[in-house]
């Protein structure tokens, strides 16, 4: 009698393993890689937004000044096929004049299965004014 007869064989469980622990690690994967690209995309978002408003409400600037600053920087960063819609208004910053640059825009899913999501994020600046 051989001292593996009595023992399975592991051979091949290597691969089971692998594809068990695969079809809970690369799912795991991909979301935190499309957490990570959402928290960029807002975050960069919100800075355009930011310093679109604080350009618009620049002295002698207009709010829409302000949203085409905002638009080319998401085109700078992002490239000219990056969806949004910006918009900018005067508005009262506590009860100050000022502007507010509003973006909207759809992140990009990584995977197919993945959720498609938009975003919307302002900024807001007080109007520079002459004394």
């Amino acid at each position: 009698m051989s001292r593996t007869s009595g023992r399975r064989s592991e051979r091949g469980s290597a691969i089971v393993d692998f594809a068990l622990v695969a079809v809970v690690l690369v799912p795991l994967f991909f979301a935190i890689l499309q957490l990570a690209l959402i928290w960029h995309v807002k975050s960069t978002l919100t800075a355009a937004a930011s310093q679109g408003a604080h350009y618009g409400a620049g002295y002698q600037h207009t709010p829409s000044q302000g949203a085409a600053r905002t638009r080319s920087i998401i085109e700078d960063t992002f490239g000219a096929d990056f969806r949004d819609r910006v918009s900018a208004r005067a508005t009262r910053v506590d009860g100050q004049p000022g502007v507010e640059v509003d973006v909207h825009a759809r992140i990009p899913v990584l995977v197919i299965w993945g959720p498609a999501l938009s975003v919307s994020v302002s900024g807001h600046a007080v109007k520079e004014v002459l004394p």
